[in-house]
């Protein structure tokens, strides 16, 4: 595994990569102890690389994406991927790094697809027309990724419950991502407020930016955060199965994203005027937080989210393309009468 590279190598490369792509998870996962920490930058580097990819990025790569589709460049990565994951050299480090650390967590093949699979509704142009789709996006893009850290952080696969949570997190994310990002999405062309949210609040499509609806885009977001925090309250409850380091990261990095969606219901019309952010000190402070409640223990959530990783699964599996019918003869022994 790891493509025939020194594991040391790998890491190293995994360490630049959070640095230079996610301060926000880089100051979370230094809670992690070494080896949870190195594996979480690991996996990053991976979903970092996709991304770059996906968006036709080919940051000191190998591949030729210059004249590539958005679709060829989605086959690229599951490719790409696919290799990693059968322990065959990708010449490419992110992928190689994704070998490496499938091989000491067990995540699989389909744990991977699924996050791909997100990559794939981005390169077809796909929009949410309901707040089901709209979720099985996060899913895809998110809440898959946070079953994975999970499988890093040694939940076992059979830990339904505790994965479950994962998940809840990962979506929590997403949720704040979607809101903070809404203008920055609209400038490349990409929406993902569900068109039927749009409806209901009388915004003709692709209209949400104009300045005569902003009132009803902030009553938009300000319903997407409370999904968000639903599910963020769900994954604090969840924490409490880790190991103290691993459940003081992951309450940090709730902290700190859930404030990113805290922020943009303040600040409301005027919030996507400039891209929010947490500072250093915010970070220092929300990890504080966290460290307190690590100790001390989360609340129990008045209400668990409506969106389940189990529905969110399935609604995935069945927008898959349908599988081919296989065309193997049947065995007829036994089944014709002999001749006499």
């Amino acid at each position: 595994m790891g493509g025939g590279r020194e594991r040391k190598a790998l890491v190293k490369r995994a360490h630049e990569s959070i640095a230079k792509g996610s301060k926000s998870f880089a100051v979370a996962s230094w809670l992690f102890d070494k080896d949870t920490r190195d594996r979480s930058h690991l996996l990053y580097a991976w979903c970092r690389r996709c991304d770059d990819i996906a968006d036709g990025q080919d940051y000191g790569g190998t591949l030729k994406l210059d004249e590539s589709s958005a679709q060829d460049r989605v086959a690229a990565i599951r490719i790409l991927t696919h290799r990693a994951l059968e322990g065959q050299p990708t010449a490419d480090i992110a992928f190689d790094a994704l070998g490496q650390v499938a091989s000491e967590t067990g995540i699989t093949r389909e744990m991977a697809d699924d996050v791909i699979d997100g990559f794939a509704l981005d390169a077809q142009g796909w929009r949410p027309r309901s707040e089901g789709d709209l979720m099985r996006y996060c899913y895809h893009v998110a809440g898959a990724v946070g079953v994975m850290m999970a499988r890093v952080m040694g939940v076992p696969a059979d830990a339904s419950e505790t994965l479950d949570r994962a998940c809840d997190l990962g979506l929590a994310f997403q949720l704040n991502n979607i809101a903070r990002d809404v203008s920055e999405d609209d400038a490349a062309g990409r929406c993902y407020i569900p068109e039927e949210w749009l409806a209901e609040y009388d915004i003709p499509p692709g209209q949400h930016m104009k300045p005569q609806y902003r009132r009803q885009l902030v009553k938009i977001v300000q319903r997407m955060v409370k999904m968000a925090q639903q599910h963020e309250a769900a994954a604090r409850a969840g924490a409490a199965h880790l190991k103290f380091r691993q459940r003081w990261a992951v309450l940090a990095a709730a902290n700190i994203y859930g404030a990113i969606g805290q922020e943009v219901v303040s600040q409301a019309e005027l919030a996507w005027d400039h891209r929010i952010h947490t500072s250093t000190l915010e970070k220092l402070g929300h990890v504080t937080a966290a460290f307190k409640e690590a100790i001390a223990g989360s609340w129990e959530p008045q209400e668990m989210p409506t969106w389940t990783r189990g529905t969110l699964m399935v609604m995935a599996r069945m927008a898959q393309p349908v599988a081919d019918i296989p065309h193997t003869p049947l065995r007829d022994e036994d089944v014709r009468r002999k001749e006499d």
